[in-house]
């Protein structure tokens, strides 16, 4: 089944804290919101960075809560060689 994208996500990472503490059901809706333009709970100025990002090549980020509250973010590389799920502490 093909899935449509704004972007390709290259390899996925995730930390193994952000591992420990995210259900595979909070990273998998994530990546989904992420690779399609859903930059979840950003301000409106890094909204429209992101949106600038998609045409120049440059990093984007997202960041989301977990269904416990826990807040995590995804980050996919200028290049989109690399999509990383991360929590903030481990930036």
């Amino acid at each position: 089944m093909q899935i449509s994208t704004l972007f390709e996500p290259g390899q996925l990472f995730i930390t193994s804290n952000a591992q420990s503490q995210l259900t595979n059901l909070d990273v998998l809706r994530g990546l989904r919101r992420h690779l399609n333009g859903d930059w979840g709970e950003l301000c409106e100025d890094d909204k429209a960075e992101n949106e600038l990002s998609l045409k120049e090549q440059f990093r984007l980020l997202s960041a989301y809560r977990s269904e416990s509250g826990t807040k995590f973010w995804i980050i996919t590389e200028g290049d989109r060689s690399l999509t990383t799920v991360l929590l903030p502490e481990d930036y």
